[in-house]
C-alpha cells in the first residue's frame, strides 16, 4: 500500500506538509520537554490562524526562537523582540512574541516545580497516561481535561493557551490520539 492509498483523517487534506505532519507527528506521544516547548510556542502563535500557516513557518520559528531552547527564549530582551518584529518568517504579532518569552519563563518555573513540563502535563491525565479515542467522526474542540490544564496554566500566568489551543496542543503532542477510526495512522 503506497501513501496515496492510505486513509487519513479528513483534516489532513492534500497539502503534502499537512499530510506529513498528520502521518508522522499528530497524535504521537511526546515526553521531551524541548518538543513540548516547541509546540507551546507554535500552538500559541497559531491562535486565530490556521495550523497550516504555522506549519509553513515552523522552520523559521525554530531559527527565530533559538532552536526552541527554552532558557535562551526566556532570556530574550527588548532587542530580541524588535528583531522578531522584523522577521517576515514568523507571525509578527508583538503580543504573541512577548507571550512566547513570558511562557518560556513560566515553562521553566513549571519544570522546577514538577521536575519536567511533561510531568506537569501528565499530572492532569487519567492514570498519567495518554487518551486514545479513535472516534468514528469529528473530534471535540476541548474537553474537561483541556479546560483544567488551560485554567491552571492561566492561573500560572501563561497566555494564548485557552482550552481550544490546549486541546490542539494535547493532540499535537499525543496526550490525546484522535485519529479517526477509519484512519490508517491511528
Amino acid at each position: 500500500m503506497n501513501d496515496i492509498d492510505l486513509k487519513r483523517c479528513t483534516w489532513a487534506g492534500t497539502d503534502p506538509l499537512y499530510m506529513k505532519y498528520h502521518d508522522e507527528e499528530w497524535g504521537k506521544e511526546v515526553h521531551n520537554d524541548k518538543i513540548l516547548f516547541e509546540f507551546l510556542i507554535l500552538e500559541s502563535a497559531q491562535a486565530g490562524l490556521s495550523w497550516i500557516t504555522i506549519l509553513r513557518r515552523r522552520e523559521n520559528y525554530c531559527k527565530a526562537f533559538a532552536g526552541f531552547d527554552v532558557k535562551k527564549v526566556a532570556a530574550f530582551t527588548d532587542a530580541d523582540v524588535e528583531r522578531l518584529m522584523q522577521d517576515a518568517g514568523i507571525i509578527r504579532n508583538r503580543l504573541k512574541i512577548l507571550t512566547a518569552i513570558t511562557n518560556a519563563q513560566l515553562f521553566i518555573k513549571v519544570q522546577q516545580e514538577f521536575g519536567s513540563f511533561d510531568k506537569y502535563l501528565y499530572s492532569f491525565m487519567p492514570d498519567g497516561k495518554p487518551i486514545i479515542n479513535h472516534p468514528e467522526r469529528g473530534v471535540p474542540a476541548s474537553t474537561p481535561i483541556s479546560d483544567a490544564i488551560s485554567k491552571d496554566m492561566k492561573k500560572r500566568g501563561f497566555k494564548f493557551f485557552g482550552t481550544t489551543i490546549c486541546y490542539a496542543y494535547m493532540q499535537a503532542t499525543g496526550m490525546v490520539n484522535d485519529h479517526l477510526a477509519s484512519c490508517d495512522f491511528r
